[in-house]
């Protein structure tokens, strides 16, 4: 039997999704709703809404951080408000997620897999480090044939969800996709392992700009890729030293 948290949104549902990122009343509610819990905070953009044009349109990225993303992190501390799960790590929480309530499956999703695709894109992305390359073209043949492969996951699955590039417990890397806002750290997911790179083929992300040309969308990913992070990701996880 699930846990589930019958817990009061009395408050949370006063709070604009909607309100600008930055504007002293919108951070002063978030801290209000977190209240002292320890990690679940909602990140800031480390660039502007413009930051990634032609390539990701400044409507689109302020809509999905600003409403999508930030609708998500408040719906999710609505759910955990008063429960264990307060000061619980999030792949902890995931690790156990069908012992849980749906809404803190779907938003606890939604609120982590859009702070790793933030960290994730970026103008000024660079390439993969060397040891990374490395990885790449030793679990896929070549960084081209990992390239395929991953844009293959993103474009084919069907309807909303997330493209992955994750690393196993036994440090092969592997490319999956999920439904909805699920993930890899998640147990109700069959291919499990920390998540290195994640694309959000939901059409919020990209419809205002390529319609239903998904295709178009993730070839152009590729421009905006931040290598930086992902490979600090990367060499952290096969150190063994990934803390979520």
């Amino acid at each position: 039997m699930k846990r589930r948290h019958f817990l009061s949104l009395m408050g949370v549902a006063a709070v604009s999704a909607c309100a600008p990122s930055g504007s002293k009343d919108n951070k002063g509610s978030e801290a209000a709703l977190a209240g002292s819990i320890s990690g679940h905070k909602f990140p800031e953009l480390g660039f502007a809404y413009d930051a990634l044009e032609p390539y990701i349109d400044t409507k689109t990225m302020q809509l999905h951080y600003d409403k999508h993303h930030r609708g998500y992190y408040r719906r999710f501390m609505a759910a955990i408000k008063g429960s264990e799960l307060e000061k619980m790590p999030m792949h902890r929480i995931f690790a156990h997620i069908s012992q849980y309530d749906d809404s803190i499956r779907n938003n606890g999703g939604g609120y982590y897999n859009h702070a790793l695709f933030w960290e994730n894109i970026s103008p000024d992305g660079g390439k993969p480090s060397a040891r990374l390359l490395n990885a790449l073209v030793k679990n896929f043949g070549s960084f081209g044939e990992f390239k395929a492969e991953f844009s293959s996951a993103a474009n084919s699955h069907f309807g909303s969800g997330w493209a992955w590039l994750y690393m196993d417990s036994d440090k092969n890397l592997s490319v999956t996709s999920t439904p909805n806002q699920d993930n890899t750290l998640m147990d109700v997911n069959p291919e499990k392992g920390i998540p290195l790179l994640a694309l959000d083929v939901w059409e919020h992300a990209y419809y205002l700009k390529y319609q239903n040309l998904r295709r178009d969308y993730v070839d152009d990913f590729w421009n905006v890729l931040n290598w930086k992070t992902v490979s600090k990701r990367w060499e952290k996880a096969h150190k063994g030293e990934w803390k979520g």
